[in-house]
């Protein structure tokens, strides 16, 4: 059967018609049949089991199953009205557990006045508000519940009622007339599960699950469904990553061993402190790898300040011992900066190769960025096509095609959940072999999150702080019930470079006309309309002016010139500057040992993993760290208790299950993996955590021993479908 006449790949114009069809591709992104039965219901309701009217939540669009207690039509003088009287029905609905008022006014009231008499029961959906004082739904979708004639009450008791993920354009009883209508064709499901992984864990068929889902009679029906469903994600996620590593492997790499006493061994050499057990341990790791004939591909994670760019660094010289060049792609200006000065830094004369004063081993470290001086580029790109440039550090100007590297080695990507796998990719086709790979990421992912969204990465952790590292106290500044909490925050910093040491303060936005006030990145919000977030440009006028007036007060923004936000970052480093006022541009990657105390300023505006990294950016010396997140909101919300887990751990592991469970999945998934709406409808990654890991077990077994499926044509469809969507939505390509 041609692919566009099987069942499930039909488009829903042609079985409900041009104007629902239209509805549900704009309004939930559903175009084929299989799109709808993929749909699944969010909660179901026993028909005999109303809803508890006393927890419906304001300004949200619910529905809810319900009984009429009272039924009364009201007549009033109205202008607009013919006949100057104008009438309104108000019906009002009961579960035992509360009542809720309906209105409906002028044109709306002949048929519900008919229809909801006493004692019907029925669904109605609707925007929850109040008047007088009192919930009330205005103008509800509805629809009755009865049973054909011959049907029973009792046989209606038992039923559950599914409700979808619905929209004010299209009711939940809408979506499960149109899935009612298209659910014969789930019969034709093709399953991508193997039969015999099926039969071992006791799962449904695909077309079972299907019915179960939007049909079930009981919670156990339920239950067996989304068991099954769930394993499809996962299993279907991870063969996808599971054929990526595996074409991986069939690729030719150059191994490379550095030589025994050659510029790795002099870095080492120079260091002034020993490595930790943990970065020993990850650099074997990596060293392995890099032996390898075809191309490392690994996750670099770790808690903030564990060292990962030494470990990267040493991974970088190793490569370059061993006659090739690495690349370190870094996602913004500031940080590509960073990294180069700190790596010319650590490495000292073994970064002037080609100078006077360079050593023997030494090699050159150039930095390649888009807003670079063409005289200054054109340098960078000849010593990067001469060979002459060991090490470079850049930003997406690295991926330009003009860019050609002399015998690109080894890739080094930061921050990976800014690029896209594309990007990555991109930059990889620019050696004579397929370079090897090293991921870092500096926020710490939950082992899941890293199994589901680094899946077609090995994994290095590095969980030790360095030696010498000192303790960093958080606490939550209260504003708004506290003003004297923030006048005391101010003193501390005045404290803190009075003892010699700097600060930081980080607001949500910069504050020039450009900057349209706008919520923090992918932060969960609760707080309905409120001011716009402090910016920058205001807050270091203020207390330039104000509390710390006499310090001498910088800005640093996304928006300065590169040369202008390097001599900041310059003055800073080198103690000029008392107190930097920044925005999120020294969240990754910036290290000034002296700086102690950091003010975040409209914390909740942040997300958990953010802040964490932010707070990093201090107690990297000797002396202790400050953090303190000021915020207005009231305590008992949930950006408070977001923040209230901040300030209550510094472990960065635990923080980002943390932030999982509090976002959705969606969130955080969305950043990190090219990944259509996540593809994850059913599995949650943190609960189920069990399905993940084994999930990822089976499908390596099955790609290794079939890298091709080729007995399985369900899997490869539904293969097909994934990877079109992730084709579609690349996220984040920065």
């Amino acid at each position: 059967m041609p692919a566009s006449q099987e069942p499930l790949h039909q488009s829903l114009k042609s079985v409900l018609g041009p104007a629902t069809a239209k509805v549900m591709a704009e309004h939930l992104g559903l175009h084929t049949v299989g799109d709808l039965l993929h749909h699944y219901p969010r909660r179901y309701e026993e028909r005999g089991q109303l809803t508890h009217l006393a927890d419906l939540p304001m300004d949200e669009h619910v529905t809810v199953v319900a009984q009429v207690a009272d039924a009364r039509l009201h007549t009033f003088a109205s202008s607009k009205a013919p006949r100057g009287k104008g009438q309104r029905l108000e019906v009002t609905i009961t579960d035992g557990s509360g009542r809720l008022q309906l209105v409906f006014f002028g044109n709306g009231v002949h048929k519900p006045h008919k229809e909801l008499l006493p004692g019907t029961r029925a669904m109605f959906s609707g925007k929850v508000s109040v008047f007088n004082r009192k919930l009330q739904l205005a103008h509800p979708a509805y629809e009755l519940l009865r049973g054909d004639s011959e049907e029973t009450v009792e046989s209606w008791a038992g039923a559950l009622i599914p409700l979808y993920p619905a929209t004010a354009k299209l009711e939940s009883w809408k979506l499960a007339k149109a899935i009612q209508t298209v659910l014969p064709a789930a019969q034709e499901a093709v399953d991508p599960l193997p039969g015999s992984l099926r039969e071992g864990r006791g799962l449904v068929s695909l077309p079972e699950a299907l019915l179960k889902i939007h049909r079930p009679h009981t919670q156990a029906d339920v239950a067996a469904a989304r068991a099954r469903l769930k394993w499809d994600e996962a299993f279907v996620l991870q063969v996808a990553l599971a054929r990526r590593r595996h074409a991986e492997t069939q690729l030719a790499a150059v191994p490379r061993r550095p030589r025994p006493d050659g510029l790795l061994t002099a870095f080492d050499d120079r260091l002034p402190f020993t490595l930790t057990e943990g970065q020993r341990k990850v650099s074997r790791e990596i060293f392995d790898d890099l032996a390898t004939d075809h191309p490392m591909h690994r996750l670099l994670q770790g808690e903030v300040g564990s060292g990962k760019t030494l470990v990267a660094l040493r991974a970088m010289l190793a490569v370059v011992d061993a006659g090739g060049q690495a690349a370190m792609l870094a996602p913004t200006e500031v940080l590509a900066q960073q990294h180069h000065r700190s790596v010319v830094e650590m490495m000292g004369e073994l970064a002037e190769g080609g100078m006077l004063g360079g050593t023997e081993h030494a090699t050159k470290v150039v930095l390649l960025t888009g807003s670079m001086g063409t005289a200054a580029r054109r340098r960078a790109m000849l010593d990067l096509a001469t060979g002459e440039a060991g090490i470079v550090i850049g930003t997406h100007a690295l991926i330009e095609d003009k860019v050609q590297f002399h015998d690109l080695g080894l890739v080094v990507v930061d921050e990976q959940h800014r690029f896209g796998v594309e990007q990555r990719d991109a930059l990889r086709g620019k050696g004579k072999q397929p370079p090897h790979l090293l991921v870092m990421t500096a926020t710490p992912i939950p082992r899941t999150v890293a199994m589901t969204v680094f899946g077609d990465l090995e994994t290095s952790v590095l969980d030790q702080l360095p030696a010498g590292r000192s303790p960093i106290a958080s606490h939550v500044v209260p504003a708004a019930d506290k003003p004297h909490f923030l006048a005391r925050a101010w003193e501390r910093v005045r404290e803190e470079v009075e003892n010699g040491h700097q600060a930081y303060v980080v607001c949500p936005r910069i504050g020039d006309e450009e900057d349209a006030p706008r919520k923090g990145k992918g932060t969960p919000r609760d707080d309905g309309d409120r001011r716009p977030p402090l910016a920058v440009l205001d807050i270091a006028d203020q207390l330039a002016k104000g509390p710390l007036s006499g310090l001498t007060v910088e800005v640093l923004h996304g928006r300065m010139h590169p040369d202008d936000k390097d001599a900041v970052m310059r003055r800073y480093a080198a103690g000029d500057t008392d107190v930097l006022v920044a925005t999120t541009v020294i969240e990754v990657g910036v290290n000034v040992p002296n700086a102690t105390a950091m003010v975040i300023m409209d914390a909740d505006r942040f997300g958990v993993s953010q802040l964490h990294q932010l707070r990093g950016r201090v107690g990297r010396g000797s002396a202790p760290g400050l953090c303190l997140l000021v915020s207005e909101m009231p305590e008992a919300s949930a950006a408070r208790r977001r923040l209230d887990a901040v300030a209550s751990t510094l472990d960065g592991f635990e923080l980002s299950r943390i932030d999982l469970e509090q976002r959705r999945e969606g969130d955080v998934l969305g950043q990190a993996q090219s990944g259509a709406r996540t593809s994850l409808r059913v599995l949650a990654v943190i609960e189920d955590e069990e399905i993940i890991a084994e999930a990822r077990q089976e499908a390596g077994a099955l790609v290794a021993a079939d890298p091709e499926l080729t007995t399985l044509p369900g899997l490869r469809t539904a293969l097909d479908a994934l990877l079109d969507e992730e084709r579609e939505q690349y996220l984040e390509k920065g």
